[in-house]
């Protein structure tokens, strides 16, 4: 079965919930000198990164994901957490004298966050190489560290393998110029609105000039739905009522996933973003963002009662 190299960080996520609002506690004349302890009985920590959960819903669906990444010492439990799922670990170096990149998230009672993250190996991702993997038929590049996202990318195309380029959280690392040789380089491109619009100002192209460099253009707008810019055409892919609004944190990783696997079946873009859509949809009714489960067939069957046909 053909492979596909999901390039990207592999995280972990540990989220606190302080039962307060940070307003009480932060007064706002004096910002300039804060010391500030917030109290959170509440904790959990899961595993993320925008690799990890790719990886997890394309196997869900069937696909054959290889992540790869650079992590730490603690990895130990994300590792066996892979392996049940029988994802393959041999695109993971570990980095021994590191810690696997982490986010601190603290959350009110007005869902304000203040988040901390430390990257960690992820700044040694560059060290991870497109050359050593064989029978891979598509890849992406995701956020990870910005010497390992241009070399990732040129090694796709050094090796004549279509990816699909996902800026993400790193756009704060690139320029105009950076950006315009990343989707020179790709073959599609998957941002969420903002990310479209900032692309847009720091290339001063429009979505028909980012398009005409690419197969397809795919920009998606949360409740709004979708869009996928391709053949000089503007197809609107609508969204999934969900079952019920749990948590959004890593529908746009879910939604990547049913990308790469419409693209690898050679669906054509219509199908391709409504699986995407559809399997968006199915995360944001759970919480974490590798806690939803399903069968092929099962998700089949919502296709087709979502969109009266099947793929």
């Amino acid at each position: 079965m053909s492979k596909a190299l999901i390039c990207g960080s592999l995280a972990y996520d540990t989220i606190m919930v302080f039962e307060d609002t940070f307003s009480n506690h932060i007064l706002p004349n004096q910002i300039h000198k804060l010391n500030v302890s917030f109290f959170v009985p509440n904790m959990t920590r899961v595993v993320g990164g925008v690799a990890g959960n790719i990886a997890y819903n394309l196997k869900l669906l069937g696909g054959n994901p290889v992540p790869m990444g650079a992590v730490g010492q603690d990895f130990e439990p994300y590792r066996q957490h892979l392996t049940k799922l029988g994802i393959p670990l041999d695109g993971i170096i570990i980095k021994d004298d590191l810690f696997t990149p982490q986010a601190f998230i603290t959350t009110d009672q007005d869902n304000n966050q203040i988040t901390a993250f430390h990257p960690g190996a992820m700044s040694l991702s560059h060290e991870c190489k497109v050359s050593d993997h064989k029978d891979i038929s598509i890849g992406i590049v995701g956020p990870d560290g910005r010497e390992g996202m241009i070399s990732h990318a040129q090694g796709f195309v050094d090796a004549g393998i279509p990816f699909i380029f996902d800026p993400g959280q790193a756009m704060p690392l690139f320029d105009g110029e950076d950006l315009k040789k990343f989707i020179a380089q790709a073959t599609w491109m998957a941002v969420n609105d903002y990310e479209y619009e900032l692309v847009c100002e720091r290339t001063r192209w429009d979505a028909k000039e980012i398009a005409s460099h690419l197969e397809a253009l795919i920009v998606t707008r949360g409740e709004k739905g979708s869009e996928i810019y391709t053949d000089g055409t503007v197809y609107h892919i609508p969204v999934v009522q969900a079952e019920k609004l749990v948590d959004p944190t890593g529908c746009g990783d879910a939604y990547r996933a049913g990308l790469l696997y419409g693209l690898t079946n050679d669906l054509d873009m219509q199908t391709t973003g409504r699986i995407a859509s559809l399997l968006g949809s199915i995360k944001i009714a759970s919480s974490g963002t590798q806690n939803h489960s399903f069968t092929l067939d099962e998700f089949k069957k919502r296709f087709v009662e979502e969109f009266g046909y099947s793929f």
